[in-house]
């Protein structure tokens, strides 16, 4: 089995089927060696020695997008092109937001037409985009577990370190859901990398919801994500300490422990300030999406 990503095409030599789900009785074939399939860009990226199988959950037809009485559910198969192009129809001054997270991928429309929202968050990379905006969101991850057992759970949690998850074998995210506080909420969106094109180094995003309470995500530069949370916009002082103070800081070829911790440090504030701002209101698209 093959898959074209981005140009190249990448073989899983083992895979000698893919079944097509439409009922979640067709998950229980799903094991060590049957992985479930969606868009497949991280997937077929690699090496995948130990599979036999894959489970298609594109099969299922899952709306990708569903407004609710109480904020947005959005399908693990949705697609990073779909949410970029989620048309601003309720405005909510949270959406450009999804936008601008789909831009830290930083991989060609190929990538975007196929990569899929619950796909990157399940992949666990430090540097995934879907995770920055939905734990950035207080988004909550429906699980289906094995055995028919459903669970919700926030994304920030849901990702435990690098490349780690909760999710067990035969487990599925099913679906995310975006409360409509944060959907209202005033966002603002930095990130940063060792060249134009290159990973994310660190991914801060910022959150003042309609009540003042603001919550600061910090992703790309820890292993899972990190979050402060104060009930006003804190002091520029007091923010760049509790953010030197996160313990997950890590090294890759994508950037130090402590220049990711520094510049994080930086980003914080620009985000602090931005929010601060009345001026800035509604404006957060205007912003820089990569910095180098």
């Amino acid at each position: 089995m093959h898959l074209l990503t981005n140009g190249v095409t990448v073989d899983l030599n083992t895979i000698t089927r893919i079944v097509p789900a439409h009922h979640r009785d067709d998950l229980s074939a799903l094991s060590e060696q049957v992985a479930p399939l969606a868009g497949g860009s991280w997937l077929f990226s690699e090496p995948q020695d130990h599979l036999t199988s894959l489970v298609d959950l594109m099969s299922f037809g899952w709306p990708s997008l569903t407004v609710t009485d109480d904020g947005l559910e959005v399908a693990s198969t949705c697609t990073l092109a779909e949410l970029a192009a989620m048309p601003d129809d309720h405005g909510w001054p949270a959406h450009p937001l999804f936008y601008q997270c789909c831009t830290a991928l930083l991989g060609s429309f190929k990538v975007w037409n196929v990569a899929t929202a619950g796909g990157n968050i399940c992949s666990a990379l430090p540097a995934g985009p879907m995770t920055s905006l939905f734990s950035s969101l207080d988004a909550e991850a429906l699980i289906w577990r094995a055995g028919g057992i459903d669970e919700r759970m926030p994304v920030a949690e849901f990702v435990t370190g690098n490349g780690t998850t909760v999710l067990r074998p035969g487990d599925v995210m099913r679906s995310l859901h975006v409360p409509l506080s944060s959907l209202q909420a005033r966002t603002a969106y930095r990130k940063i990398a060792l060249s134009p094109l290159g990973r994310s180094g660190a991914v801060v995003v910022g959150r003042l919801d309609p009540d003042e309470s603001f919550t600061l995500t910090v992703s790309g530069a820890t292993v899972h994500p990190e979050q402060l949370r104060y009930r006003s916009i804190p002091s520029a002082e007091s923010l760049e300490r509790d953010v030197a103070a996160i313990p997950s800081w890590f090294t890759d070829p994508h950037g130090a422990a402590d220049w990711r911790r520094a510049v994080s440090g930086l980003l914080a504030i620009e985000v602090r300030d931005e929010l601060a701002s009345p001026a800035s209101a509604g404006d957060s698209a205007s912003i820089p999406e990569v910095r180098s």
